[in-house]
Parts: C-alpha cells; structure tokens; sequence
C-alpha cells in the first residue's frame, strides 16, 4: 500500500506491549491519554481486556519500507456490545433473528471509555491522508479476513469520521453533553453567562455540596495509590446500586496511577477524615475527560459538585477549552454541558442487512441532530445574548 510513494506493511497484534511504548505513542500523539501506551497497556495488564472479557486485542500497526512504524488503530475482536456505549444490541438480535451471527465483530476502540479521540493513529512527517487510507484499508482486509460480521469504530475525531464516510462506511451520529470555556477567569465568569435562575440553582447546590465534606483535587506527586484505592471502593458500591457491570478492577486503577498519574485529576470528598465519594477525569492537551464517579455515602448535591462544578473548576484554572462529561445525562445541560454530536462509522459485511442498517442510520441521524437542536433551545441554562458554545 502507497504512503507517499513509499510501500507499507500492515501487521496485526495481539498485545499492546508487541508495540514500543515510543513508538505507539508518536503514532498516537500527546493530546489525547486515552489512546496512549500506558492506557491502553493498563488495561490489558490488569486483565480488564483480553480473550476472557470479550475483548481480543487484535491491533494494527503499519511500518514503512524500513521497519519504523508509522501508523497504529487500537482494535479488538469482540464476542458481546458492552463496554462500547455506541449501541448495536438491535443491530445483532435483527441479524440473529435473521440467521445471521453478529458475532465476533472488529471494533476499533478505547474499551469503557466512551471519550472521542484519534482512531487512525499516524505518525506526524507523512502523508497523513495516505497513511490513514492505508490504514482503513488495512481494518477492511482485517475483518474480511477474520470473517466477522461487522466493523465498528466509535467515537473517533470528526475529521476522521468524515475520512472514513468518504472510504465508504456508514456514519453514525450520537449524543454527549459538554461544557465549553469562553474564556473564563473564574467560575462566577461562567455563572454570569447563564440566566438568573439558573446562577442561583447552582450556588445553592454548592452550598449544599460542600456544607458537610471537605472535597480535594489530586494529581500528579498528589496522588497516591491510598486515593486510587479509596476510589475503586467507590467504584465497587456504584457498580452494585445500579447492577451494572464492572468493567475495571482495581489492578487497572493501581497501574494506572503508576503511569499517568499526571493525567489523572481525582476529585475526592471526604466527612469526619474519611473518603466518601470520588470522581476521576483524564486530562488531554485541551479536554478534560470526566470518566467515572462513585461513592459510599449519599450527600446532598455531591454528585453534580464532584462531576461537574470541580471539574469545571479545573477547566478554568488550567485554561483547557472543554469538558467532556461522558456518555448520557440531560440532567447536564442545566449545569452549563450543552448538546454536541459524537460520531462513529460502521461497515457491515451482508449486504442486505447493510442496506437496512444504513437505512436506519440515516433516519437516527435526523433525530438526533433534531433532538440536540430541540434540547439547547428548551434547556440551555445560557442567556440568550450569551450562548455557551460556538
């Protein structure tokens, strides 16, 4: 395959640790943690993705004619849905239905992490249209290969997203609610651009918030692995109260703090000495990622303080221009998180169920942008004079 004139090699591997931590990451780049070696590598090597968890990691790396490696997609051969948050159980119970078998599909990924970021990792100095060609080409010949059923690559970047629409995969559109910084020197810069009730709802619920906690921000030397260890507790006991599964154990946490504690910013409460509640967010070159939040008391307003006020807080003070808070919530909107299209592209083997799955992905398409409009005009917390994004 051409990248610049130059031929390439696409190879696939079975382990992120086949890959140079070096070399992944100049493929990947500094902006985004969740597509670094040691994420990625923390994950694996805590066994929260491998064969047993229905995550086969099956990723690409591609060299030039010398060996380097220029380009990278993290992927993975998967025997279930979970852990994705783009949803296709309707896709796979029509085909099965069918007499079809949905399953292993490719997905191309960050697992548990439904945070938007580069999924055709290119190494910077090259033909970059051509090596993410080369690249998308190599995840085509990957899943007929394999023979699998389908090809999934969810939350990539827009840019890529319209790339991989032009190679010939249905696009897909989704919906996330985030916080944008107009240039804010402080939180009551932020307040003073929404409308008066809804300033007032919020000062109150810090007031509650903070009224019997006293709640800290740790990263980096700060952290320690007692606050990563408090805070997959709290993981545990929300995991339990909403039967969900659970996804990440507590050697992920533990090697993640070894490796990207500079990345992690955990926002911790605590009453009479003890942790009660946490929040952890990964932080980008211009993004703040809120991942997950648990505790082991109820408090009054501390979920929306944790979640939310602190990390926009955070935002302000370290100048970053958005707050990613995960997947789901309207509740968010009213604190200041608007609307914004998340996106990902799809490609189905059967042609007949790829025909009717790209019918309906049309007509959710229509919905969901209708939906984002409908919602930031009815609920957007911002003065009309004064929009929270643009």
């Amino acid at each position: 395959m051409p990248d610049g004139g130059d031929s390439v090699t696409i190879k696939v591997v079975d382990e992120i640790d086949a890959v140079a931590a070096a070399d992944w990451d100049a493929c990947a780049g500094p902006d985004n943690p969740f597509v670094s070696h040691a994420f990625l590598k923390a994950l694996e090597d805590s066994g929260a993705v491998d064969a047993k968890t229905g995550w086969l990691p099956q990723h690409l790396v591609m060299e030039d004619a010398k060996g380097h490696v220029i380009g990278c997609v993290p992927a993975y051969i998967k025997s279930h849905s979970y852990g994705e948050y783009v949803f296709d159980w309707g896709w796979a119970e029509a085909f099965e239905r069918a007499g079809g078998r949905y399953y292993p599909k490719l997905q191309v990924s960050v697992p548990f992490s439904p945070v938007t970021g580069p999924r055709l990792l290119v190494r910077p100095g090259g033909d970059t249209a051509a090596r993410r060609n080369a690249l998308i080409t190599g995840l085509m010949e990957v899943a007929k290969r394999a023979r699998v059923s389908s090809l999934h690559i969810t939350f990539p970047t827009e840019e890529e997203w319209k790339v991989l629409g032009e190679a010939g995969l249905m696009q897909r559109v989704g919906q996330q609610f985030h916080w944008h910084n107009r240039g804010y020197s402080t939180f009551d810069d932020f307040l003073a651009q929404l409308t008066s009730r809804k300033r007032k709802s919020i000062r109150k619920e810090r007031r509650e918030a903070n009224a019997e906690v006293k709640i800290e921000t740790l990263s980096g030397d700060d952290l320690k692995p007692r606050h990563m260890d408090a805070f997959y507790e709290f993981y545990m006991n929300t995991v339990g109260r909403k039967w969900a599964n659970d996804y990440l154990n507590q050697g992920f946490f533990r090697r993640l703090q070894a490796t990207l504690a500079d990345k992690i910013v955990l926002v911790l409460a605590s009453h009479d000495g003890d942790y009660v509640a946490g929040a952890i967010n990964l932080c980008g070159s211009d993004t703040l990622f809120g991942r997950n939040w648990g505790c082991s008391e109820r408090f009054r307003m501390l979920y929306f303080e944790c979640c939310f006020y602190r990390a926009i807080d955070y935002a302000i003070e370290h100048k970053l221009p958005k707050v990613e808070a995960g997947a789901q919530g309207p509740h968010k909107i009213s604190r200041g998180y608007l609307p914004s299209p998340t996106y990902s592209a799809h490609w189905i083997r059967d042609p007949n169920f790829r025909t009717a799955v790209a019918d309906f992905v049309k007509r959710e398409r229509r919905q969901i942008e209708y939906q984002m409009e409908a919602l930031e005009e009815e609920r957007s917390p911002y003065r009309h004079d004064n929009p929270g994004e643009g």
